[in-house]
């Protein structure tokens, strides 16, 4: 049974307490400490365990996407609309839907208990860093939905990347590659799309200089769709439902090698 049919069924042997588990318990109207309590010892998960990391990975991505979109004082239609294109794009159920989008509206609440959520999820993640990327590059597209990325946005994204021990200039490249991803089928996430993505987008998506050699290019873009793959990712915690993400971002990460080639004759 997937993480989210023991959810629905209320078998919690794979939450804990926590911020997590109090934020998700307050959304699905449930205890989850209650819901521990009676399972049998190996029904339980222990932090890092795949159900685990998947809950934790669902509830913290749309309650942080809340926290930042109110991150500039307002949330705007645009972070709005973004927040349900991700639903839409991973297919969720309407039961699922309902409750990213109650994620999302704690997230944006006053007392949202952000660097709890933040602490939980590292520990919960164990280490998983391209887990970690993955999120902070789903942020980051919430953030651009209107356009451009405000200081407060930028300030609060630069706080999360510090309490889920990523640094700076990791940071900034991943900000650099989803400016980028916004001209290269970013889909609902684009801006008004050009009719073929440039070659300077194309460097940034691959996160290489232009000047780059052949073989720096094939390296970075073997490595990007290593980190990306949708099965890898699944495998360390990445639910299910956000495969689709995962699967666009290695469509798009072609596509900008697919341009460097040609224009390198490669």
């Amino acid at each position: 049974m997937s993480w989210w049919g023991k959810l629905a069924g209320g078998a919690f042997g794979f939450m804990v307490g926590g911020p997590i588990g109090a934020l998700l318990g307050a959304v699905l109207g449930h205890n989850l400490d209650k819901g521990i309590k009676g399972l049998s010892g190996d029904e339980r998960f222990a932090p890092g365990d795949q159900e685990r990391v998947q809950t934790a990975f669902f509830t913290t991505t749309f309650s942080v996407m809340g926290a930042i979109a109110k991150a500039d004082g307002r949330v705007s239609p645009d972070e709005i609309a973004l927040a349900r294109s991700v639903m839409a794009e991973m297919d969720l159920s309407e039961e699922m839907r309902r409750t990213a989008i109650n994620l999302f509206n704690q997230g944006k609440a006053a007392g949202f208990p952000l660097d709890g959520v933040l602490e939980q999820f590292r520990t919960e993640c164990h280490r998983r860093n391209t887990l970690i990327q993955m999120f902070i590059e789903i942020q980051l597209q919430a953030a651009y939905a209107d356009g451009s990325l405000h200081k407060a946005e930028e300030q609060m994204l630069l706080h999360i990347c510090k309490r889920l021990g990523i640094p700076e200039f990791a940071f900034r490249r991943l900000e650099k590659m989803i400016r980028a991803e916004r001209h290269f089928g970013g889909g609902r996430r684009a801006e008004a799309k050009p009719a073929r993505p440039s070659l300077q987008d194309a460097y940034a998506m691959l996160n290489v200089p232009s000047d780059a050699s052949d073989a720096e290019v094939k390296k970075a873009y073997r490595r990007l769709l290593s980190q990306h793959h949708p099965d890898k990712l699944v495998s360390k915690g990445l639910p299910e439902e956000m495969m689709k993400v995962a699967t666009q971002k290695t469509h798009e990460i072609r596509q900008a090698y697919e341009r460097v080639k040609e224009a390198r004759d490669m």
